[in-house]
C-alpha cells in the first residue's frame, strides 16, 4: 500500500513569500524591458527553499502567474498559467501588491504605453496555434491564520482591462491584422480581394461589432475583431455586448483574431464562430440605472 511518505511537503509561507518577491522582481524587469536570466533566478531562489527542484519552482511561479491573472496582472511570458494553487499563495500575492506600489506603478505606466505595429519579417508565421485552456484555479486551503484574513484589503484596479481601453495599442493591432491579410490573399493570388480589404473600425466607426472586413479565397466575407494585447498569449481579453450579438448572429463569418506579444514579436491566434461557443464569456461590467 502505497503510505505517501514521497509525497513533497507542503510550501511553506518563508518559500512561498521568497518566490513571489523573485517572480516579482523578473516581471518587474520583463516591463522594462530590462534583460534577466530566468534559470540564474531559479538557481539563487533554491538555497532558500526545502529541497525543491528547478521543476517545481517553474510550477509554482505558473501558480503565480494565474493568481495575477485573477487580480487583472499580465504575468510573466514564459511561466504559464498554471491553477491548483494554494489559497497561502493567493493570499501572499495579494498581500505584496498592497503593501508595496513599486510593481503597480511599473504595470499602470506600461499598460497605457503608446506602441507603434512591430516590423515583422515574416507576418504569415505570425499565426500560431490557439493556446490550451487554462487550468482553473482550484485553491489548497492552507491560509496562515490570522496573517492575512484580517488586512483590510484596498480597491484592485483590473490592469487587464485598462489596457484592452489603450486605443492606440488597439488600432495598432487591428493594423497588424490587416498587414497579415492582405499577405495571405496575395499569397494566394487573390490581389483583387487584398485590394478590398476595409479597415471598419476606421471607416464605419465600432458600431457594427468588428473591425476589419477581409475575405475568404472564395470571395465570401471574412469578418475580424482584433483584440490586442503586449502580454502573454493566456491574457483574458474583453468583449462588448455588440461584438458577442454579432459573433453569434455571423457565426458563419466572424473571426477573433488574438494579437499577443505586441511589444517585441506579435503572434496572434485565430478563433472562428460564435463567442459564446468558442469562450468561456464572464459579466465583468454592470450599466447602472436610477431605480
Amino acid at each position: 500500500m502505497y503510505s505517501g511518505r514521497n509525497l513533497p511537503a507542503a510550501w511553506s509561507i518563508e518559500e512561498i513569500e521568497a518566490t513571489v518577491a523573485d517572480y516579482f522582481d523578473m516581471l518587474s524587469a520583463e516591463l522594462r524591458a530590462q534583460a534577466y536570466n530566468k534559470a540564474a533566478h531559479r538557481r539563487k531562489l533554491l538555497p532558500l527553499l526545502r529541497n525543491r527542484s528547478e521543476g517545481a519552482i517553474e510550477r509554482k511561479h505558473g501558480n503565480i502567474s494565474a493568481v495575477l491573472l485573477e487580480l487583472g496582472f499580465p504575468y510573466i511570458e514564459g511561466y504559464q498559467p498554471y491553477g491548483n494553487y494554494q489559497q497561502l499563495l493567493f493570499d501572499v500575492v495579494e498581500s505584496r501588491l498592497d503593501a508595496s506600489s513599486d510593481l503597480e506603478t511599473i504595470v499602470a505606466a506600461d499598460v497605457e504605453v503608446e506602441i507603434l505595429t512591430p516590423t515583422v519579417d515574416d507576418i504569415l508565421s505570425a499565426l500560431v496555434d490557439r493556446p490550451a485552456p487554462t487550468l482553473e484555479a482550484d485553491r489548497v486551503n492552507e491560509r496562515s491564520p490570522g496573517r492575512f484574513g484580517s488586512e483590510t484589503k484596498r480597491p484592485r484596479v483590473d490592469y487587464l482591462l485598462r489596457e484592452s481601453a489603450n486605443s492606440v495599442l488597439g488600432a495598432a493591432g487591428e493594423e497588424f491584422a490587416i498587414s497579415y491579410e492582405q499577405a495571405r490573399l496575395l499569397a494566394k493570388g487573390k490581389d483583387r480581394l487584398a485590394c478590398r480589404i476595409e479597415h471598419v473600425s476606421k471607416t464605419r466607426g465600432d458600431g457594427d461589432g468588428f473591425d476589419i472586413l477581409s475575405f475568404e479565397e472564395t470571395g465570401q466575407e471574412r469578418l475580424i475583431e482584433v483584440k490586442t494585447t503586449k502580454y502573454g498569449a493566456q491574457t483574458p481579453f474583453f468583449v462588448s455586448r455588440n461584438e458577442v450579438a454579432v459573433s453569434e448572429r455571423e457565426s458563419d463569418r466572424y473571426h477573433l483574431y488574438r494579437v499577443f506579444a505586441f511589444r517585441r514579436a506579435p503572434k496572434f491566434y485565430s478563433v472562428s464562430g460564435a463567442f459564446s461557443a468558442r469562450f468561456d464569456l464572464r459579466p465583468t461590467q454592470f450599466s447602472a440605472k436610477i431605480a
